[in-house]
């Protein structure tokens, strides 16, 4: 068993002795090393992984407050890492990967680079478990991990407990829940495995509804439950305790073990200063030897994975098909489930939101009005309006325009739009004059996304979308289509999403979209506004607002073409204010790539705003293409200020201050006339670093509020919050 760490070697750690920083950290590697090992699977991403959770570890040593938790303290930051890169890698895999290889693990002997759970002489029901595992979400891979951990004798039950950042008598409930789904797993496993396999369970894993390996791997749990064949091929489970008790613990690469000790002992380290992770120079020269890896592990530099460790968000290819809900877990049934247990970026007490919408000036008249006390069977006009957006999208002919009146309609049924306008004969849909008319999708399905757009040459303006409990508004494949002045907040997925081949020409524009989370997903899917998963030329973010959400504020995964993002503000997003259980948000403010596969996309992001974010404020995300980021600001975020290792991004006259890391950049990337490239910066350069009037009301005309925050007194740098 690893010993708890004397309180002395901690404090002198955190004091800045180099000998006790080494010293510490070296003897609780092989603890985080298993840990992450075991719930990546041995992946190849498992050594940057430890990498990444010791710097991050020791960068934020000054700040732990009890020394006699650092143990717990340190396995919660693997955690998270190890989630992140589970979410970002796993969940794609899942997606692609052929169902057979769910259920074989690799040869140990033809792949030395696979440190897996079999370790050298497996049972073959501990073969069954080490398949099993692969079944298991992220988050349950990772409570294994630490499971293991606790039936080795390494960490107690409180040790995993503070490590998840819950209650001794929670994690007991957790562990109950992961071991009864192991079994059910490892059941799955054998039945699969039998020769010949059952017929009805090769087609209930196999339903091509059902993508992701977890959803095939209930159904498949389901029929093996209630197939007498499979029962025949079952073989009464060992206790899974015996079986983990008898595995191996992986040993640490020996090149892995000195990389770590060589960064440990720089000298960079002890100036880190006040703020944990800000150490872009001792990390850039860590990395130059990471550019080969060992033999023992192998994979990706780095440098490489540094900007791909927080979640991939998987947008499904249409909505689901209408069936009975699935249960949904809401906030108030969480009542035991603890928020991330890293505080958030800033310790200002949370703010409320914005106005409820931005200021409207709507049409003044309409061929087609909507109003919450009609009626469907009337003509429509303004003395006999409709009484729903359904009815109004069926009627609507190109170059017309729909008004709705204020007040909340409560939707019953999703919306779908499928007639164009043309680029002479637009559609409006639009609230009427200053009233403020609320689309409230609380009753809409939970497998139903609420707004589906199959039209081009639209104008869908000062609106209120809210309460969907998946996906509130998605355009796909749009052309023309102009957003502007929306409120879209308190949906369970991302608040506006373009989306598909041809999204071409398209304005998001003066709108808000805030307290987004997807509490089913635990907050891994619930953006501001996003294009991705597409391609199309001409499309704009512009005078938006994207804040507090469940993951990002915007977020450019998977969309080829470039995309301009101006004047656009991020903030507050990736905390978890809702006390879902396992949060898995990544609070970047503005994602500028990802997807799988990743598209070379040359974006050009240009005066923006991103502060209080939980992680990055501006990030490639490993886009591969030359981003152009010019006069944009970055604040307190948690994370690195700006995140560009992957990419020869160009970065000019930029401002980054109080972040985790103000900037992070690889080789590749070119720089000019940015803070960090100039002496004196401090938070005193700006002229207020209060938030208040940016998070206020929008100005009259619906454009960004008057604000004189993070407006630098020197000129030429950062964004220019009020224009």
């Amino acid at each position: 068993m690893n010993p708890a760490p004397d309180t002395g070697l901690v404090r002198a750690a955190q004091a800045g002795d180099p000998r006790a920083r080494q010293e510490l950290f070296a003897a609780h590697l092989s603890l985080v090393y298993n840990v992450v090992g075991r719930a990546l699977d041995g992946h190849p991403d498992t050594d940057d992984v430890v990498q990444e959770t010791m710097l991050r570890a020791v960068a934020a040593l000054p700040r732990l407050r009890d020394p006699d938790r650092f143990r717990s303290w340190l396995i919660a930051i693997a955690v998270r890492q190890t989630q992140e890169r589970g979410r970002a890698r796993g969940a794609s895999l899942a997606r692609l990967r052929r169902l057979e290889d769910w259920t074989e693990l690799p040869d140990p002997a033809a792949d030395p680079e696979a440190e897996t759970l079999a370790g050298v002489s497996l049972s073959t029901q501990r073969r069954e478990v080490a398949a099993a595992t692969r079944w298991l979400a992220p988050a349950e891979q990772s409570l294994l991990a630490l499971w293991w951990q606790e039936v080795a004798g390494v960490l107690t039950r409180t040790d995993l407990a503070a490590a998840l950042g819950i209650t001794v008598a929670h994690a007991g409930v957790r562990v109950q829940r992961l071991k009864a789904q192991l079994d059910l797993a490892r059941q799955v496993v054998q039945a699969w495995r039998a020769y010949p396999r059952c017929p009805g369970l090769d087609t209930a894993a196999r339903d091509p509804r059902r993508r992701q390996g977890p959803l095939s791997l209930r159904r498949a749990e389901q029929h093996v439950q209630g197939c007498p064949r499979c029962a025949g091929h079952l073989a009464p489970l060992v206790p899974a305790e015996r079986l983990l008790t008898g595995a191996t613990l992986l040993p640490v690469p020996v090149a892995l073990a000195a990389k770590i000790a060589g960064l440990l002992s720089t000298g960079a380290v002890a100036h880190a200063g006040p703020v944990g992770l800000a150490m872009g120079g001792w990390l850039r020269r860590g990395v130059a030897g990471l550019t080969a890896k060992t033999a023992v592990i192998g994979g990706s530099s780095l440098a490489a994975t540094a900007a791909v460790v927080f979640a991939v968000n998987y947008l499904p290819a249409s909505p689901p098909a209408a069936q009975a809900d699935p249960p949904r877990p809401s906030p108030s049934a969480s009542t035991s489930a603890t928020t991330e247990s890293t505080p958030s970026p800033s310790t200002r007490p949370s703010r409320p939101p914005a106005a409820a919408a931005p200021p409207l000036t709507g049409v003044a008249d309409a061929d087609l009005y909507v109003a919450p006390g009609g009626s469907d069977s009337a003509p429509g006009t303004r003395t006999a309006p409709l009484a729903s957006l359904n009815r109004a999208v069926e009627l609507v002919q190109p170059g017309q325009t729909i008004a709705l009146r204020g007040g909340t309609y409560r939707a019953t049924a999703p919306v779908t739009i499928t007639t164009s306008g043309t680029e002479a004969q637009r559609i409006t849909l639009s609230n009427y004059r200053d009233e403020r008319p609320v689309l409230d999708a609380t009753a809409v399905r939970s497998n139903q996304w609420y707004v589906t757009q199959r039209a081009s040459y639209w104008t869908v303006q000062g609106l209120t979308v809210r309460n969907a409990k998946t996906f509130p508004y998605v355009c796909v494949s749009c052309r023309g289509t102009v957003f502007q002045r929306l409120s879209v907040h308190d949906n369970g997925a991302t608040g506006l999403v373009l989306r598909g081949p041809g999204t071409v020409g398209n304005q998001v524009l003066d709108s808000d979209f805030h307290d987004n989370h997807d509490d089913a997903a635990h907050g891994a899917n619930a953006d501001g506004v996003a294009f991705k998963d597409g391609d199309g030329t001409g499309n704009v973010i512009r005078g938006c607002r994207a804040f507090r959400n469940a993951d990002d504020g915007v977020d450019l995964s998977g969309f080829a073409d470039p995309v301009t993002v101006e004047r656009n503000w991020a903030y507050g997003n990736g905390v978890n204010r809702w006390g879902l259980a396992d949060f898995a948000g990544a609070g970047t403010g503005f994602k500028l790539g990802g997807g799988d596969p990743v598209p070379a996309a040359q974006h050009v992001v240009r005066d923006n705003a991103a502060w209080d974010n939980r992680s990055y404020g501006f990030t490639e995300q490993n886009n591969p293409g030359a981003i152009r980021v010019t006069g944009n600001t970055a604040f307190r975020n948690g994370g690195d200020g700006f995140a560009f290792w992957y990419s020869p991004s160009v970065l000019e006259s930029n401002l980054a201050l109080g972040n985790g890391r103000d900037d992070n950049r690889g080789d590749t990337a070119r720089e000019h006339g940015n803070s960090w490239n100039q002496t004196g910066w401090s938070v005193s350069l700006l002229r207020s670093a209060d938030p208040a009037t940016a998070e206020g009301p929008r100005r009259p005309d619906g454009t960004l509020p008057t604000t004189m925050f993070l407006t630098a007194i020197r000129p030429g740098i950062g964004a220019h919050m009020t224009s």
